[in-house]
């Protein structure tokens, strides 16, 4: 498929650009992330078990991890 394609490239050019400042976690196309919003609802209520939304869920576990201090302490 000619969009895989592109998409892979895209991808490598952003790697190759911005390095570590790119996300890994990537979005598919998914037909639920495109219905939801036509339902007036995010992909995590619309079907929170549709890839578009498993995969958006570990977009933000990953921004989370790069960004939570690394010695993170609780206790003041």
């Amino acid at each position: 498929d000619p969009r895989n394609n592109l998409d892979n490239q895209v991808s490598a050019q952003l790697i190759q650009h911005f390095g570590d400042k790119v996300f890994r976690t990537m979005i598919p196309r998914n037909v639920r992330v495109a219905e939801a919003p036509s339902h007036g609802m995010s992909v995590l209520l619309y079907d929170k078990s549709s890839r578009g939304a498993i995969s958006y869920m570990a977009l933000a576990s990953e921004m989370t991890r790069r960004h939570l201090p690394t010695n993170a302490n609780t206790s003041a």
